[in-house]
């Protein structure tokens, strides 16, 4: 059954096809922090191993949230690797396993593209789809993404 919320069809497409990308994108985050969750090593192995956790626990998280708000707008959730991949902006690394400090740049550098990509989608979502509920949503996950970068860059410095 179509949902009836005051969206206009066209914009519900619209955020969903938006919600889609930032589906993929969040599961390649998510993917990589496994993955070097999984192969960190050095002397920080446990404290890294530990943030590592804490970071792709709360993608599971945000990953679960922005598949059922595309299920909210009357969409289907796409599900499959081959999907995300087709639609993440991200890129990942295989057979690539970098030193520490690499794993961190990496992480860092895919949560400021999230964060940049996630400002012109409340732009778009505010203005164009006029979809309040998902400018507030996708406003949520911008602080929580900036955070992470947060902790991402003190290592760094």
């Amino acid at each position: 059954m179509k949902p009836e919320i005051g969206i206009a069809e066209k914009h519900l497409y619209k955020s969903i096809t938006l919600l889609s990308t930032m589906l993929s994108n969040e599961m390649t985050l998510y993917i990589k922090t496994r993955k070097f969750h999984w192969n960190v090593s050095g002397q920080s192995f446990m404290e890294l191993h530990k943030l590592f956790q804490s970071q792709y626990t709360e993608l599971e998280q945000t990953i679960d949230l922005v598949a059922e708000r595309i299920n909210k707008l009357g969409g289907k959730t796409i599900g499959t690797m081959k999907e995300f991949s087709e639609r993440s902006t991200l890129k990942e690394s295989p057979d690539k396993y970098p030193s520490q400090k690499e794993m961190m740049k990496e992480l860092l550098g895919d949560y400021e593209s999230i964060i940049i990509q996630l400002r012109k989608d409340i732009e778009t979502s505010n203005e164009k789809n006029k979809d309040a509920g998902t400018t507030d949503f996708l406003t949520g996950i911008i602080e929580q993404h900036e955070t992470t970068a947060w902790v991402l860059r003190r290592y760094l410095n």
